[in-house]
């Protein structure tokens, strides 16, 4: 690592495992003191602290649902307090519920809605006001924003495809202050929610180009060049890593 971002200040929401471990990891091995929100699995959490901690930087472990809004304007300000500011914004919380149109709960689309975009907002308008020029807000979306090919993800797909917008025009507001705003699009990743050997996974695979799911650290490593001074040009952009899922 060449530490570009050494001594920056990040807040990844769900960031206790899965891609959001993976990118406090990795921003962590970049220099970045990080503070992450978790909802259960605090053992996960502890981990996750202990081997940010590892690459020498601070880390903070904050309980919150990402549904409840107040929640997250009390996790952006205790990142500003315990690290002493915010440069780096990633909302990576998400959550998915599937079934057909017939069947979805409206109580399950609140939710989604809350979580996926919501929180985003919410997350985002409370960071830049402690963001200096320059910070960094890095969605983790989803290649379903462009491509939905079996039933029962239409709510996922809207609430992911919503963030497209969202950056499009956050870019607009944020640009005068060199503030950038991007979406990452994940196909299949390997994680313990999306496990690579499962049955879903079997009906995924035909749809990809490269014939394997994704590991966390390489959806990190997108997320690591948005966050660094190469990318100070990209804004209101969505990036797709995902197989060929979308191809």
């Amino acid at each position: 690592m060449n530490r570009q971002l050494e001594n920056k200040r990040a807040l990844v929401t769900g960031g206790s495992r899965g891609i959001g471990a993976a990118i406090v990891r990795r921003l962590a091995r970049e220099g970045v003191h990080v503070a992450f929100t978790y909802v259960s699995r605090p053992d996960k959490a502890e981990e996750t602290v202990q081997a940010a901690q590892a690459s020498g930087v601070k880390a903070l472990a904050i309980k919150a649902d990402s549904a409840d809004a107040g929640a997250m304007v009390a996790a952006v300000e205790k990142t500003v307090k315990d690290l002493g500011g915010i440069d780096i914004l990633v909302n990576n919380a998400g959550i998915g519920v599937f079934a057909p149109i017939d069947d979805y709960r409206l109580e399950d689309f609140d939710r989604t809605m809350a979580v996926n975009v919501r929180a985003v907002f919410v997350a985002t308008q409370a960071a830049v006001k402690y963001m200096r020029d320059g910070g960094r807000v890095i969605n983790i979306c989803s290649c379903n924003a462009e491509r939905v090919p079996f039933p029962g993800a239409a709510v996922y797909a809207m609430s992911k495809a919503a963030l497209v917008g969202l950056v499009k025009g956050l870019a607009r507001d944020l640009g005068p202050r060199g503030i950038t705003i991007n979406n990452v699009n994940p196909g299949p990743v390997d994680t313990d929610l999306n496990p690579a050997d499962s049955d879903f996974a079997k009906i995924l695979m035909p749809f990809m180009a490269l014939p394997r799911y994704a590991e966390g650290d390489e959806i990190a490593s997108l997320v690591a060049y948005l966050a660094g001074p190469e990318s100070a040009f990209v804004t209101g952009a969505s990036f797709t890593i995902d197989g060929g899922f979308v191809a």
